[in-house]
């Protein structure tokens, strides 16, 4: 993906100043920043899920294989389904595991033979990694019953059901213990060879264990991006080595 001169308003305030960067395939992109610097609006004009906001008005461009991502030709949903989202909370369904995992799947006739759905639900379970704690009780147990790390993989194998091409993560270990966060980064870089996945994180120990290159953004603007240990040693801007060193933010 290629965002250029990127540009976002809510009514009158500006969240995104002239955000350029690329999304590279089967790396792991990292937003750094303090809140409210606009990471997660970033990380929401890739799938457009700021459809349908009030007051919102974009300028700038965002391609996917070459194709502008507004253009009258693209399909909203369409477009979507090329992505998983993994929000900071998990928020299974209030159903089954496996109609968690299933749903996405069905809504957007992806499969339609029960055998290879149910082929389909294992595999996602599998890649996400709950199929060994979750197998026995996919049609009992409810996602809610989960402990909040099986949780987040769950929802992680319901991101993964759409077949998506890019996983967007907004915090994902934010709101689980260390354990179910080591697993969540440990699943992260397994899926990496398949899918390139951007995270939203306010952990610079995360961000470097997992990370590939990483973005800084401050104010609205995008103010560095690169390799991940050259920013974290040698960051360009005195905002960033601030923020990494832990004296702002």
């Amino acid at each position: 993906m290629e965002i250029r001169d990127l540009n976002l308003w809510y009514g009158e305030k500006q969240a995104l100043i002239d955000v350029d960067f690329d999304l590279y395939e089967n790396e792991i992109l990292a937003f750094i920043g303090p809140s409210g610097c606009g990471k997660t609006t970033a990380l929401k004009c890739l799938n457009r899920m700021h459809d349908g906001t009030r007051d919102l008005h974009m300028t700038g461009r965002v391609t996917m294989h070459g194709q502008d991502i507004q253009s009258p030709e693209v399909d909203p949903p369409l477009h979507r389904r090329k992505f998983g989202w993994v929000a900071q909370k998990p928020n299974p369904f209030p159903t089954t595991i496996w109609h968690n995992v299933a749903y996405g799947a069905q809504i957007h006739g992806l499969i339609r033979d029960r055998a290879d759905l149910a082929a389909h639900v294992e595999d996602c379970l599998r890649r996400a990694h709950p199929w060994d704690e979750v197998k026995d009780k996919l049609h009992k147990a409810q996602g809610t019953d989960l402990s909040g790390g099986q949780q987040q993989r769950l929802c992680i194998a319901r991101a993964l059901s759409t077949k998506p091409e890019v996983l967007l993560m907004d915090e994902p270990t934010g709101s689980i213990d260390p354990i179910a966060t080591a697993a969540i980064e440990d699943l992260m870089l397994s899926l990496k060879p398949d899918h390139s996945i951007v995270v939203v994180t306010h952990s610079m120990m995360e961000a470097r264990r997992l990370a590939d290159r990483v973005a800084y953004f401050h104010l609205g603007r995008l103010l560095e991006i690169g390799a991940t240990e050259q920013v974290f040693t040698a960051a360009q801007s005195p905002e960033a080595r601030r923020f990494i060193e832990g004296k702002f933010g």
